[in-house]
């Protein structure tokens, strides 16, 4: 019974996700609680006989403590779970740690999380009191502790877990996590224990397997391919049908009718007798005869194509950002056409179209509102109403002009009231004080000292912290020195007007959430106060509020609306003093709170942090822009004349995220607005999670199911990881967080007004390239194909092949191949001048015109069309006559050298009415391949007759010298072309599409005739929506109602 029940409980043990854990912990009998929910990890810190844990290929190394304080470099796929672990600077962590130590006396360390989660600024890890003191190789040599941590899981913002060491029992936290993928910066080196390794690290368990995507065209030409087989399948049942029959009937009297053609070691293909099995062998062999209906070529054609039109995307200097060295980068080639079908594309807002940069502009303190720097939105705000830019909180008409680069990165603030020291001089000087105070302690920022200039920078979480930081500096508040305890800032002295040296004693940080939506530090003065600093969004600070901290509440409202409708991110800023008795129990219900190993720790310590945060003195609210970049309002207006269909996915508030969308062209003001609000239980639970992303993934699968249309998703970070591959076409930014959004895109530029040439240029020319070299691909195969039948028809469905062996192996190689692969890679309808000069143009692709259904069929019946008619006029033409002077009649092999001829001269010259462009290129293919057949005529003929078989001396001997060889073929090929070039010419006379216009206007020198010009914009599908554009044609239509 006992081993029973010890194999059972090794059986469930190993059920769990102990891939990592050590056995030597799993099998103990005093860690009962393992396996219970969220707490099944179990690791023993430096024990070197614990059984290696997943090993990954990977060669990288990194020094692990092998004992007795030595630590030797070991490959990254050697490490176990338990080991410790030196990382140096600069180097990535290969696994996910727990931090014990680092170079620095108070166990910080300086970590960048690019690679994770897009941030480029640094994130502050600390290592916990009990471990700091290990700062040498040798402290490791006795070193033995006990972890006890949450499951692997993907979220990258919590963990739960306690170490026990020297009888102490310690809570982690995400302070002391250092996960795979980040990188140590500005700290000579960490001491850390593995807990998570391979699949387990929270990297892997976020990354998801890309999805495998294919451009409608694609998936649309395996259709028309299973056609084609059913085809060849049908004419091949067709003709072994009537084969059966005339093969049973051939027997008349004793006497085959067809008796030549019974070949002479065969007794079943043509053996009357046995009518249905003859018909079942002709049947296998014109499914071989007619094979060559499918282009088989296509698909490798297809892709040297692409590749090509790839390089021709990577190599576009108009897409090169020469500031950051950055080109654009298609990194596969798949999707090329699939840039000139978007119907809709969904956007990320920060980053992809500002420039994640931000700059503190304006403020409101005590009520009174500084700054009179005018922002985009304002512009385009007062361009809506026809006014001049004016500053509605201190009813000054301010220049309507944007601000010019500030001199500080980060600080923009133009008012003489405050800068220079002039704020000493306010009415409320104290409350400005305590603002930039709390913007100079309440933060995570990182000071860096450069050696030389001695000039300080800021590393901070966000760009906003430290565009706060940068402000205080310059108001002169300047924070210089941090250490695990402690804040050292230089303040101005208001009675001296000197600047003074504070200490402010760091007790407590609560950091900041999006379910928080505040951040908050406990400091303690030089004069032993004790201080709460917050600074929060308006929907959770204005609650918070004491009775006598609301003074300035209504004012700062309305300047918060106001800055709201500037298009600026705002934050409210508050404190109040704590005394010693409350501080004292919060400082014992955090700890308890921390130390709880239970799944809902979390919860636990924001119900504690909940109850300090409370009545709160107002000081102020903040006002931080982040610029459109360039050129981003004339690209999403010429997308919007194009017909697409736009969304921008932001996190903003609804003002300003509505304003923004005027300052960048997405709105205008006679549309009609309709606002969604949902807050679902499942909305708030994955906003509390922190997992947004995955908000967009499902608003991006939403909208590409309803729609129905090609979307494109556009981002820059990793938070856009999920929108990308969840959308048909991803487009990477590669801008300042970091490489996640290019790496998980399809395509990648630098800049978001690079989208506009991406589509509306490549994306058009690629999608009609392609689309053209598909249908023209088939219509060639049916032209040779369908004339292989009709002679098989002619000779009674004998499966006699028309052409010579040779002849049929080489028509997809020499004779017809680069002429349609050079049409995929150089032809043009338009320039890319009048592409983005008429964007209406790209709805061709939205609407898929050049390769619906009905223009696939159109070009496949021009196949057979032509086929019946080289077959019947060279038929025709050639029988029951004599071909030569010397009275000789037509046989196979010339009937089969006049159709091939006039087949290769027909598809050629089909290629030359189907190319837009020329290039000299272009020419050397098309006319190449006729001249080739030529000679491959004259040469294969000269050979031996064992070689050339039926092909001897035709050409020289035979078909040359004949008038009548050179008079069919010119006879024939005028014939096939007729009907196309008539067809051709209705069409643009009478039915153009908009590229015919486009040319015809070009020809005729009317591209910029306002008439001819507007006639274009109304072949659009629908009218432009969205757009500087859009709102021009507004103002017409009103000025026109109200007269």
């Amino acid at each position: 019974m006992a081993g029973g029940e010890r194999r059972r409980r090794r059986k469930l043990q190993l059920s769990k996700l102990f891939t990592l854990t050590s056995a030597k912990a799993c099998f103990k009998p005093a860690h009962s609680q393992i396996g219970r929910s969220g707490f099944s990890r179990v690791v023993y810190c430096n024990q070197p006989d614990s059984p290696e844990a997943d090993i990954e290929v990977n060669n990288r190394k990194v020094g692990v403590h092998r004992g007795n304080g030595n630590f030797d470099l070991k490959e990254w796929k050697t490490l176990r779970v338990g080991d410790i672990l030196k990382v140096e600077k600069n180097d990535f962590f290969p696994a996910d740690l727990v931090l014990l130590s680092s170079s620095y006396e108070d166990a910080v360390c300086y970590v960048e999380t690019m690679n994770l989660d897009g941030e480029t600024n640094l994130k502050l890890k600390q290592g916990l009191e009990a471990t700091m003191s290990l700062r040498e190789d040798i402290d490791f040599r006795d070193f033995e502790a006990f972890i006890k941590c949450e499951d692997p899981n993907a979220n990258l913002y919590s963990f739960v877990g306690t170490i026990e060491l020297q009888g102490g029992k310690y809570p982690l936290s995400p302070q002391q996590l250092l996960l795979r993928g980040s990188k140590l910066r500005n700290t000579d080196y960490i001491y850390g224990v593995v807990i998570f390794t391979g699949p387990d690290t929270k990297v892997v368990q976020n990354s998801t397997a890309p999805p495998s995507k294919r451009s409608m065209i694609e998936r649309k030409m395996d259709k028309i391919i299973y056609l084609m087989f059913l085809m060849v399948v049908s004419l091949a049942f067709l003709g072994s049908v009537f084969f059966g029959i005339s093969t049973r009937e051939d027997l008349q009297n004793g006497i085959m009718k067809r008796w030549y053609l019974k070949p002479d070691d065969s007794s079943i293909f043509f053996d009357p007798k046995r009518a249905p099995i003859a018909a079942i062998y002709h049947f296998l062999s014109a499914l071989m005869l007619n094979s060559y209906f499918i282009p088989i070529s296509l698909y490798v054609s297809i892709e040297i194509v692409k590749v090509l039109q790839s390089i021709f995307i990577n190599q576009d200097i108009h897409m090169y950002y020469e500031e950051a060295d950055k080109p654009a980068h298609a990194r596969t080639s798949n999707l090329n056409e699939e840039l000139g079908q978007v119907g809709t594309i969904l956007s990320d807002k920060t980053g992809t179209l500002t420039c994640n940069s931000m700059e503190f502009i304006k403020c409101s303190i005590a009520g009174t509102a500084y700054g009179r720097v005018v922002t985009e939105v304002e512009m385009a705000l007062s361009r809506r109403k026809g006014s001049p830019s004016v500053n509605q909180s201190n009813g000054s008409v301010t220049e309507f002009a944007v601000a010019a680069e500030p001199a500080v990165k980060g600080f923009n603030i133009k008012d003489e009231r405050i800068i220079n020291g002039n704020w000493v001089k306010e009415t409320h000087a104290d409350v400005i004080q305590k603002f930039f105070r709390l913007l100079a302690v309440c933060h995570t920022v990182i000071p860096e000292v450069h050696e030389d200039t001695g000039k300080i920078t800021y590393e901070a979480e966000s760009p906003d912290e430290a565009a706060f930081v940068v402000a205080a500096r310059e108001l002169g508040f300047e924070f210089f020195v941090r250490t695990q305890t402690t804040i050292s800032v230089r303040e101005l002295d208001p009675a001296t007007g000197r600047q003074v040296e504070r200490l402010y004693k760091v007790l407590n940080v609560l950091e900041f959430n999006s379910s928080r939506k505040r951040m908050s530090v406990i400091v303690r003065d030089e004069d032993g106060k004790l201080l709460l600093l917050c600074k929060g969004a308006d929907s959770v600070m204005f609650e918070r509020l004491s009775r006598n901290g609301r003074k300035y509440e209504e004012e700062t409202r309305d300047h918060v609306n106001e800055y709201a409708d500037a298009g600026l991110r705002t934050l409210i800023l508050a404190y109040r003093e704590l005394d010693e008795k409350e501080y004292g129990l919060f400082t014992e219900r955090i700890s308890e709170a921390k130390n709880s190993v239970s799944a809902d720790r979390e919860a636990l310590i924001d119900e504690v942090t909940e109850k300090i945060e409370k009545d709160l003195v107002l000081l102020g609210a903040t006002a931080v822009e982040d610029k459109l970049q360039d050129g981003v309002p004339d690209c999403i207006d010429k997308l919007a004349q194009a017909g697409i269909k736009i969304w921008v996915l932001t996190g903003d508030k609804m003002e300003t995220a509505i304003n923004i969308g005027f300052a960048c062209s997405l709105l205008r003001r006679d549309m009609k607005q309709i606002i969604i609000n949902l807050e679902t239980p499942e909305i708030q639970e994955l906003e509390k999670s922190g997992e947004k992303d995955v908000i967009a993934e499902v608003v991006t699968r939403l909208v590409k199911l309803g729609s129905g249309q090609t979307t494109l998703a556009i981002g820059d970070g990793a938070n856009d990881v999920g929108m990308l591959q969840e959308a048909d076409i991803g487009v990477g930014i590669s801008g300042v967080e970091g490489m996640q959004a290019v790496m998980s895109s399809d395509i990648a530029i630098a800049q978001f007004r690079y989208l506009e040439r991406l589509l509306l240029v490549h994306g058009h020319w690629c999608y009609r390239r392609i689309s053209k070299m598909i249908c023209y691909f088939f219509y060639k195969n049916i032209t040779f194909g369908f004339t292989l039948f009709l002679y098989e028809a002619y000779t009674s469905f004998s499966t006699t092949p028309a052409y010579n062996d040779w002849y049929l192996s080489l028509y997809s190689v020499l004779f017809s191949s680069l002429p349609v692969i050079c049409l995929g890679i150089f032809d043009q309808d338009v320039s890319a001048r009048f592409c983005l000069k008429f964007p209406v143009l790209y709805q061709e692709g939205v609407q898929n015109l050049l390769f619906s259904w009905r223009r696939i069929l159109s070009w496949m019946f021009h196949g057979f069309c032509s086929a019946i008619i080289i077959f019947f006029l060279c038929k025709t033409s050639l029988e029951s006559q004599a071909f030569n002077h010397e009275g000789k009649t037509a046989g196979r092999d010339i009937l089969g050298g006049t159709m091939y001829t006039c087949v290769v001269w027909v598809v050629s010259l089909q290629m030359i009415l189907t190319i837009s462009y020329f290039t000299v290129i272009q020419h050397l293919v098309v006319w190449g391949s006729v001249a080739l057949w030529y000679l491959f005529l004259m040469v294969y003929g000269s050979l031996p007759i064992r070689v050339s078989t039926d092909a001897y001396m035709v050409f020289l001997e035979v078909l040359a010298p004949a008038p009548s060889y050179w008079i069919t073929t010119l006879l024939v090929v005028l014939s096939t072309m007729m009907p196309y070039f008539i067809f051709s010419a209705i069409q643009m006379q009478f039915f153009p599409m908009s590229h015919g216009i486009i040319r015809l206007l070009k020809y005729e020198d009317q591209c910029n005739d306002p008439g001819e010009l507007e006639m274009v914009r109304q072949t659009s599908v629908r009218p432009v929506l969205v757009g500087f554009t859009a709102r021009i044609e507004a103002i017409k239509r009103s000025v026109l109602r109200s007269h």
